[in-house]
C-alpha cells in the first residue's frame, strides 16, 4: 500500500508538456482539424492564405486558388457532406450552391468558437522537419514559429493539370486555351465556340453553362464515364445504400443494376460507354449534362488530336473552328511548402501516407483531406481529425513501421487491380469502406497501445 506522501506526490506531478500543432489552410478539412484541436485543449495555430474560410466553396476568393465558379453546386448531398455534429440546415437544398456551403463553415468556425485561433492572409511559405522532432514553419510574414506537429490540410484542387504533352500545333491555336481552375463564370462562353475537354465533375457542369450561353457547344472526351444523376426513385443517389456498415462486395452489384436502370447506356446519349465498370473508376455527378446531350445543346466529341489554326481536330478527323478550348484536365497533388527532395509527388500524384494520412518517417506530420473519396470529404476530415488528436495524445498507437508499408503496399495494389489508370485515382477511396476503416483503426490502436507497445513520446 502507498504511503500518502507518496500518493500525494504522485498526484501533483506535473504532466509532460503536450504538443503544439500547425494547421496549413482553413478550407473544409482544416477547419475540421482546427475544431477537434480547439476542443481538445491544444495550443494551435491555423494558417489561412485568404481573408475567410471555405477554401475552395468560396466564389471569388480572395486567395487566388480558389476552383470556384458561379453556378457551382455540392454533387454530393447536405446530410452525406455535413460535419457529425453541427447538421447542415434544413432549409438547404440537397445539392446546395457554393454560397451555402461557404455559409455553413463560417456558421460552424463561429459556432465551436476557434475563428481567433485562424491566421488570415497569412500564408506558409516552408515547413523544415527538424533532427530529434518537430517543425520550423516559416510564414508569409517573414516570422518563423517552431511546432511539435504539422497537420497539412492544403487541398489537391488548387494547382491546375495541363494536358501532359500538350497537343501538337496548340501553341499556334488561335482561339484561346484556359483550364476549368480559370473559370469563374458565364460571360466567358458568352457567344463563342467552346469546346470543354474531359468528363469530370467540372467539365459536366462547364459544358452545361456553355450550353446556354455559347453559340456552339462542344463536350471532347478521351474515354467514357459512368454518369449518375444525382436523384433516383426521388431520393438523393448517394442517400440509397449508402451507410459504412455496408460492405463493398454488395454495395457496387448494386449500385450497377440500379445505374443501368437509371442511365442506360452512356453511348445513347452520343458519349462513349466506359470501358470499365460502375466504380472502377471516378464517376460524374451530373443529372443536367444527359438532359443538355439529348436535346442536341451540347455536340459530344472524341479527344483532341491536334490543333490547326483556328480548328481543333478530334480523333475522328472532325473539326471545330473554336473560340474556346476549356481544359477539365483535373490538378497536381502539391505543397510548395516543403522542399521537394523531402516531399514530391511528382507527375503521377504518388505520396506513401499510412491510412493515407500518416507520414512513414516523420513523426508529427499528418495530413487532412488528402484523399478522393466516391463521397464527401467533411466527414473524412473530421474522423482523421480524430485520430490525429488522439496520437497527440498518446491515445493512439500507430503499428511497426513494415506493417504501415504492408498496408500502403495493399492499398496501391488494390487501387491499380480495381481502378483504370489515372493520376487522379492515385488517393481514391470508398467514402463508407474509408470511414470504416478509420472508425477500426482508431479502435485498433485506442489506449496508447498497440498489443501492447506503448505510443512514442511527442512534444
Amino acid at each position: 500500500m502507498s504511503s500518502p506522501v507518496a500518493a500525494s506526490t504522485s498526484a501533483t506531478r506535473p504532466s509532460p508538456p503536450r504538443p503544439k500543432a500547425c494547421v496549413i489552410g482553413a478550407g473544409s478539412s482544416g477547419i475540421a482539424a482546427a475544431k477537434v484541436l480547439h476542443e481538445r485543449g491544444f495550443d494551435f495555430d491555423c494558417f489561412e492564405l485568404s481573408d475567410r474560410v471555405g477554401g475552395n466553396w468560396v466564389f471569388g476568393n480572395s486567395n487566388g486558388v480558389s476552383s470556384s465558379y458561379r453556378s457551382l453546386h455540392i454533387n454530393t448531398s447536405r446530410s452525406r457532406m455535413q460535419f457529425s455534429d453541427f447538421p447542415m440546415p434544413e432549409h438547404l437544398p440537397n445539392f446546395a450552391r457554393h454560397d451555402q456551403i461557404a455559409a455553413y463553415f463560417d456558421a460552424y468556425v463561429d459556432h465551436f468558437g476557434f475563428r481567433d485561433r485562424i491566421a488570415f492572409t497569412t500564408g506558409v511559405e516552408q515547413v523544415t522537419p527538424l533532427d530529434g522532432g518537430g517543425f520550423d514553419v516559416r510564414l508569409s510574414t517573414g516570422e518563423t514559429r517552431r511546432y511539435d506537429a504539422v497537420l497539412v490540410a492544403n487541398g489537391h484542387h488548387w494547382d491546375p493539370r495541363l494536358p501532359e504533352p500538350s497537343f501538337p500545333g496548340a501553341e499556334t491555336f488561335t482561339g484561346e486555351q484556359m483550364h476549368s481552375h480559370h473559370y469563374e463564370e458565364e460571360s466567358q462562353l458568352a457567344g463563342r465556340k467552346v469546346v470543354v475537354l474531359g468528363m469530370g465533375n467540372s467539365a459536366m457542369d462547364i459544358a452545361v453553362d456553355a450550353s446556354y450561353h455559347a453559340q456552339e457547344t462542344y463536350l471532347a472526351h478521351r474515354r467514357g464515364v459512368h454518369v449518375i444523376p444525382k436523384y433516383v426513385w426521388g431520393r438523393p443517389y448517394d442517400s440509397i445504400g449508402g451507410h459504412e456498415m455496408i460492405p463493398a462486395a454488395l454495395r457496387w452489384p448494386m449500385a450497377r443494376i440500379l445505374m443501368r436502370a437509371a442511365t442506360g447506356p452512356m453511348s445513347r446519349y452520343g458519349l462513349q460507354d466506359p470501358d470499365h465498370r460502375f466504380a472502377e473508376a471516378h464517376p460524374t455527378m451530373s443529372s443536367r449534362i444527359l438532359d443538355r446531350l439529348a436535346h442536341g445543346a451540347i455536340t459530344p466529341k472524341p479527344n483532341i488530336d491536334h490543333f490547326d489554326g483556328p480548328d481543333v481536330v478530334f480523333s475522328d478527323g472532325s473539326r471545330v473552328a473554336a473560340d474556346l478550348v476549356v481544359y477539365c484536365t483535373g490538378y497536381r497533388i502539391s505543397f510548395p511548402f516543403f522542399d521537394k527532395d523531402f516531399l514530391d509527388p511528382g507527375a503521377d500524384n504518388d505520396i506513401r501516407l499510412y491510412k493515407r494520412m500518416f507520414h512513414l518517417d516523420v513523426p508529427g506530420l499528418y495530413f487532412i483531406g488528402l484523399v478522393q473519396p466516391l463521397g464527401a470529404i467533411m466527414p473524412i476530415a473530421e474522423r482523421q481529425s480524430l485520430l490525429v488528436a488522439d496520437h497527440l495524445e498518446g491515445r493512439y498507437a500507430l503499428p511497426p513501421r513494415a506493417a504501415m508499408d504492408g498496408e500502403i503496399d495493399r492499398y496501391q495494389k488494390s487501387l491499380a487491380r480495381r481502378y483504370v489508370a489515372s493520376k487522379r485515382h492515385t488517393i481514391q477511396v470508398d467514402f463508407d469502406d474509408y470511414m470504416r476503416a478509420l472508425r477500426k483503426e482508431r479502435a485498433a490502436g485506442s489506449g496508447g497501445t498497440r498489443r501492447g507497445r506503448p505510443v512514442p513520446a511527442r512534444g
